[in-house]
């Protein structure tokens, strides 16, 4: 019975015990916080540009919902493909750019030309996907710019739609079949 402790005893330490933390919570109720908001869409943590799915949907079971595919698929590819002829320095799926080396052509060896691609929706469409090229010309021993060539790039875009919409068309024939 020495070792006892009465009852009223460890009452009293369980009340103070509860009230201490009442009082410990409550004196947190005041504080003013913001609640961390996500973006709007997810955004590449290797680029840190917008686009692309989150890490924690990719074991998801849910179908992803259309705005979280960053580009199309099918004019992806096609832009591959096409500019599969030029050394390819930067590729960001993601954001869905593609920019080339300076690739110089065996028969016009005083001048070079750089790609950029920019596939930029996820609908097949002509406005999806835009080229900028960019020439130089060799003066001496240095190169200088020579501006951009807008009617290559057109034609470089309507290629890609082109490729593209044979990639679909092989693809609709293969499930069709």
């Amino acid at each position: 019975m020495i070792n006892q402790i009465p009852k009223y005893t460890r009452f009293s330490q369980m009340l103070s015990f509860a009230l201490g933390a009442i009082l410990m919570l409550s004196s947190c109720s005041g504080l003013k916080t913001k609640p961390v908001e996500e973006p709007e869409e997810p955004v590449s943590f290797i680029t840190g540009k917008p686009g692309g799915i989150k890490i924690i949907d990719l074991g998801s079971k849910e179908k992803l919902s259309s705005n979280s595919i960053p580009v199309n698929a099918l004019l992806w590819r096609a832009a591959l493909d096409v500019a599969s002829f030029v050394p390819l320095d930067d590729v960001d799926t993601f954001g869905g750019s593609i920019v080339t080396e300076w690739h110089q052509s065996a028969d016009k060896p005083d001048q070079r030309l750089k790609l950029t691609i920019f596939v930029l929706g996820v609908e097949l469409r002509s406005d999806a996907v835009r080229v900028q090229t960019y020439t130089q010309k060799k003066m001496g021993s240095d190169w200088v710019d020579n501006g951009r060539d807008e009617e290559l790039a057109r034609k470089l875009e309507d290629l890609i739609l082109t490729r593209a919409r044979e990639l679909r068309a092989v693809s609709v024939s293969e499930t069709t079949q």
